[in-house]
């Protein structure tokens, strides 16, 4: 029997590559990783030739527009990858009967909850980016109606720019440093997520919808600073500031839990609790 196929596109940012790092787990599908310069993910000619030649039976949209600062003033980019390009990939995987799962954030929260955001509560981005992928995921389900949206939180990981590698180089740098301690969330190691998405996929069962994903537990950025210089032995100094002493051109929403319950009763996928995901963040690059 012909192995199903599996179109990754943003192969080569966070998810994309520790989705890379892991498909080896996954010998019953064939992978096909496409970064930038194979797939212009805004490019209707580009989309189309890909789906074309490859015919992928499930697409995970890993693309996305993420520097959140730069969105406020780069809102055409921001727009084009987070908006556009979700339409028509969403509008191809109609066309040539693929299963999409597209990648989201809390972001599209306004951060003023006390409880962990559930697929079901009310959405109030309160930055551009938020509202470009706040767009996209509606681009997602009105043009595929079987399209599943991933939401998730705080990612990081041993690829690309992430807080967890920005503060492995400044405690390598620096004697002290000052992180935030009044935005709490979830981190969540790429891993975990690439892990979820490959184990919907080979679950066999599809429920279309908005879920939520990230590892559980809760803490501060300045927490998560914590626990990542001791985890590496370093000895510099984390101090614990307000949000109000490190302005940024966007505002970031103080609170990010995300309720993963959804996800765990209909995918029984595994969130494991965010210190011990901490631990096996530099493995997945060694695979």
């Amino acid at each position: 029997m012909a192995k199903k196929k599996i179109l990754v596109t943003g192969a080569n940012g966070q998810l994309g590559s520790a989705i890379q790092s892991i498909h080896n787990n996954y010998s019953s599908f064939d992978f096909l990783f496409a970064g930038r310069d194979q797939l212009a993910v805004d490019s209707y000619s580009s989309v189309e030739k890909i789906f074309k030649s490859f015919k992928p039976d499930f697409v995970i949209n890993a693309a996305a527009y993420t520097a959140v600062d730069k969105a406020e003033t780069e809102r055409d980019a921001a727009e084009t990858i987070n908006v556009t390009a979700v339409g028509l990939l969403a509008a191809a995987a109609v066309k040539y009967n693929a299963q999409l799962i597209h990648i989201s954030t809390d972001y599209v929260f306004d951060g003023n909850s006390e409880k962990p955001y559930t697929e079901e509560d009310p959405t109030e981005p309160i930055g551009f980016y938020g509202a470009t992928k706040l767009a996209g995921e509606e681009a997602a389900l009105f043009t595929d109606e079987q399209a599943i949206v991933i939401r998730t939180a705080w990612v990081y990981s041993a690829f690309g720019n992430n807080f967890y590698k920005t503060m492995k180089r400044l405690m390598s740098e620096r004697s002290e440093i000052n992180v935030v301690n009044d935005q709490v969330g979830a981190p969540t190691n790429a891993a975990d997520l690439a892990t979820a998405i490959l184990d919907i996929i080979a679950s066999g069962k599809w429920e279309p919808g908005v879920y939520h994903y990230s590892n559980s537990g809760k803490v501060s950025w300045y927490d998560f600073a914590v626990a990542i210089r001791d985890q590496i032995g370093s000895t510099c100094v984390v101090n614990a500031i307000p949000s109000s002493a490190y302005p940024t051109p966007a505002k970031r929403p103080s609170f990010s839990l995300l309720d993963t319950t959804k996800i765990i009763k209909t995918y029984k996928v595994k969130v494991p609790e965010w210190k011990e995901s901490l631990k096996y963040v530099e493995l997945t690059a060694k695979q």
